[in-house]
């Protein structure tokens, strides 16, 4: 089998089923496992990135969007040379990866160049709905033993969070995610129901539904306990740079219940968060120790989050 993966959740999701050397191709933006590092690459983003600020990258997306041109560039010569016979995309959202048209077009393409390769969109908005995903890829790869393997070993994971979580002896911390700092986004899809599975009240985001843009005196209103930095493609670094320059600037920052009681956090959301893989149980799992670190000691060292403010990460 021969596979192109146009999104880094898939590309993880082929590599957890074995199947890395089956991948022929990935995306700019794929970077784990480290061993995909070395596959070549057949998209690239169509605007810069480098030294520009949230407020400037959200700028110009919405300008793309709106103008209807494309945020990223599919390599339509790697793709005949490679001829693969499956190409994993999505086509819910339209700033996560190549536009599906444009995937479809360029496999039209190819009708000269031999069979035409089967185009799997996956579009999971809930946790059961990764755990789907990967066991559609397992379908199509003929790995559905270790689809199966893997997602009995992930949900057993989300439900020994749950039921630890229940456990508790306190009220539920209200909690603001931010997926984007400038403007300020809220979360969407699986991030509010990984809030309240880790024993924690979501008051911005709504689960299963689109990542909503938020007015800062709602922010302020709904007056969050905890916040959590899960910006949509930074790291820990990334994040703790940008939320330097933005949050202590919102008029009534220093006053909302999370900053006064230390409890802001960054979090590699790339990592753990923004992509429907394997990886968001281990993002669960750091927000259940955030939340109740006395209920999951022994999880003090999954991912890695950094009291914003501080120099130390979470111990």
């Amino acid at each position: 089998m021969r596979i192109v993966s146009l999104l880094p959740s898939t590309t993880e999701i082929v590599c957890a089923l074995g199947l890395s050397d089956a991948l022929v191709a990935v995306t700019h933006e794929c970077d784990y496992p480290l061993a995909v590092l070395d596959k070549p690459i057949i998209t690239r983003s169509s605007m810069p990135h480098t030294g520009l600020t949230s407020a400037e990258i959200d700028t110009l997306v919405t300008a793309q969007v709106r103008d209807q041109l494309s945020i990223y560039a599919l390599d339509d010569d790697l793709l005949a040379t490679l001829q693969p016979n499956l190409i994993l995309t999505q086509a819910l959202c339209e700033v996560c990866a190549v536009a599906f048209d444009q995937v479809q077009r360029a496999v039209r393409d190819l009708g000269a160049v031999g069979d035409l390769p089967r185009i799997l969109s996956l579009e999971p908005t809930t946790l059961e709905g990764i755990f789907e995903t990967i066991e559609i890829v397992g379908a199509a790869t003929a790995t559905q033993a270790q689809a199966h393997a893997l997602t009995a070993s992930l949900r057993q994971r989300v439900q020994h969070v749950a039921e630890r979580v229940a456990q508790a002896q306190v009220a539920r911390a209200r909690v603001a995610c931010f997926e984007w700092l400038d403007p300020i986004f809220g979360p969407g899809h699986w991030v509010p129901e990984m809030v309240t599975l880790a024993g924690g009240e979501p008051v911005l985001g709504q689960a299963g539904q689109v990542s909503p843009r938020m007015a800062w005196d709602e922010v302020c209103r709904r007056a969050p306990e905890v916040i959590v930095l899960t910006c949509c493609g930074f790291d820990v670094e990334r994040t703790l740079a940008e939320a330097a320059v933005t949050l202590p600037q919102r008029p009534g920052w220093d006053g909302l219940p999370a900053v006064q009681a230390g409890r802001v956090y960054a979090v590699d959301g790339n990592a753990f968060f923004s992509r429907p893989g394997p990886r968001v149980v281990e993002g669960l799992e750091l927000l259940a120790h955030l939340f109740h670190p006395q209920l999951f000691p022994e999880l003090a060292g999954v991912g890695e989050a950094v009291v914003f403010g501080a120099a130390t990460p979470v111990a």
